[in-house]
Formats: structure tokens, C-alpha cells, sequence
């Protein structure tokens, strides 16, 4: 199994008062050379740890994906499995490790290593431009299966600096699409914005030995997957925020919500409006959405 894990910070924080800078001040200079490429934002649905070690459609299309887009400046990850109460935290390390936050895997699993840099100038102005909560900067994290286990197919070669953005798992869903909307700005300094959970994702009411399919193994998975993709496709970014009125399955696509807050992270960070291209649909386990999503 793996974890969900809760890192509690202060929020005493006597540093506060810097998050109410101007966003010239929040966000870096561009390069000297010019300024990077504004870069989109994308929603992947990770699920099992083992695609990290896997070749599968899934997989492969990250791989195709990764190949698409380009070499962003850094990327910031929001990750189903970095929960934290009372304030976002955000990595500041040099060197983020890789965390192995799961058990019962195979050894080489375990032994795997993203060893991207970091980019705490990029980090700190994210932590600038948070105004909705106190915003912590930290090295107490790194890097967790919902982000490397994706960038290990997207980026092989880990060469692109990376940081996380922690969910506040108290905060209600309007908060964390607001707080996607505040990091927006990241984008155009040439951070990719990547939110990584799963818009479906019932461990309890999962088909194990299923293989990766088109379709569900369960109804209700299928029906919820179905009307956030009509959500999506309308932009109905308040329904979509009010997800356990968007259909009568939602109670059981979405039991709790931490992986589906990374996606309201992405919806927030994207363009007013714009609709998405859906990269990747497919079901792993019978009832675990692997939906991907490109803004931009």
C-alpha cells in the first residue's frame, strides 16, 4: 500500500508579511537571454507507483507527452501526497530527495532515484505569490511518488529543476482552486504547473488484477470520469469545484478528496475559460481514472 502523508508546519510564521509583495517583486527577473516561454499546465493521473517501473500505454504516452513539451526553466508539482494543515508548504531544497512514501513494492522500486535539482529563487517567489494562506518554506520535503514516479517518464533525464507545493487538506475546494489562480503568474517565468492525483480514485473499490482498460469496471467510476470530462469540455469551473454535486456516483469516485485537489490546482492555474486537451483517458485497477489534462 502507500501512504497519504500529513506534514504539519507552524503558523506562526514571522515571515507572513512577505506574501503581500507586488508580483514584480514576487516573481524572478527572466533570464538575461530573454524571457522563457510562457508554459502550460498540466493534470496527470498518476496511480500505482508501479508505473514508475512500468511499460504501459500509460507510460508511454507520458513519455510521447514529455517529448511535446519542451524543456521548461523548473517545474512545480502539486501532489496528492503531500498534506499539510494550516499552511502550504513549498520545497526550498537544493537537492530534493526522493521519497519512497509506500511499502510492499518491489526493492527496485524502492531503489529508484529522481535526481533532479531544485530551484529555491523559483520556490521562495511561489511562496511570494500565495496570499490565500501562510506559505512555509521548507526543506523538511522532497520529492514523493506522485511527483517523480510521472517526471521519471516525462523527464528521463532529470535535468529540469523541480518543487512542490503542499495541499492544505483542511482548506474547502474553492480554496485550492483559488490558490492554482495565484500561481498562475509562475507560468509565465517558465514554470510548468503540474498537478498530479486522480479525478476517480477508490483504493477501497479498486479491481487489482484488472489490466489498464478503456472503459471502467464499475459504473460509478465510469459516470463520474464521463461528467467531470463534460465539466471540463463546458469549463464549468464552479461545478467542477462542487464535485459531490456533479453526479450521484461522486460519494464513491471521490471518498476523500486529496487526489482530486491537484486537479482544481491545475483548473486554477489555467486560462480563463480555455478547454483542455484530453491526453490521456483510460482506467487502471477497473475503477482508477488515469485522465491527463493539458491547459495551454
Amino acid at each position: 500500500m502507500y501512504s497519504r502523508r500529513l506534514f504539519l508546519e507552524s503558523t506562526s510564521l514571522s515571515g507572513l508579511g512577505a506574501a503581500l509583495v507586488s508580483l514584480s517583486a514576487a516573481v524572478p527577473a527572466a533570464h538575461a537571454a530573454g524571457k522563457p516561454p510562457r508554459q502550460p499546465v498540466l493534470f496527470i493521473g498518476h496511480g500505482s507507483p508501479m508505473n514508475a517501473i512500468s511499460d504501459n500505454r500509460f507510460t508511454r504516452a507520458l513519455a510521447a507527452w514529455g517529448q511535446r513539451l519542451g524543456t521548461p526553466r523548473a517545474i512545480l508539482v502539486v501532489s496528492a501526497h503531500w498534506l499539510t494543515r494550516g499552511a502550504t508548504g513549498v520545497t526550498v531544497n537544493e537537492v530534493p530527495p526522493t521519497i519512497h512514501d509506500f511499502g510492499g513494492f518491489p526493492r527496485e522500486l524502492h531503489e529508484m532515484q529522481y535526481p533532479a535539482k531544485g530551484h529555491p529563487a523559483l520556490a521562495r517567489a511561489a511562496a511570494r505569490l500565495i496570499r490565500s494562506n501562510p506559505s512555509v518554506p521548507t526543506t523538511e520535503w522532497g520529492l514523493d511518488h506522485g511527483t517523480w514516479t510521472v517526471l521519471h517518464h516525462l523527464f528521463p533525464p532529470a535535468g529540469v529543476p523541480v518543487f512542490q507545493v503542499s495541499i492544505d487538506y483542511d482548506k474547502p475546494a474553492a480554496f485550492h482552486y483559488a490558490l492554482g489562480r495565484e500561481l498562475q503568474a509562475l507560468r509565465e517565468q517558465g514554470v510548468l504547473i503540474i498537478g498530479s492525483g486522480n479525478i476517480v480514485h477508490n483504493l477501497r473499490a479498486t479491481d487489482r488484477d484488472t489490466p489498464e482498460q478503456a472503459a471502467a469496471s464499475r459504473p460509478w467510476a465510469q459516470a463520474f470520469d464521463d461528467r467531470v470530462k463534460r465539466a471540463l469540455d463546458q469549463r464549468e469551473d464552479r461545478s467542477l469545484q462542487d464535485y459531490l454535486g456533479l453526479d450521484m456516483s461522486a460519494r464513491m469516485a471521490v471518498p476523500t478528496p486529496d487526489h482530486y485537489w491537484p486537479f482544481l490546482y491545475a483548473l486554477g492555474a489555467a486560462d480563463a475559460g480555455q478547454v483542455p486537451r484530453h491526453v490521456f483517458e483510460a482506467f487502471h485497477s477497473g475503477t482508477l481514472s488515469m485522465r491527463c489534462l493539458q491547459f495551454g
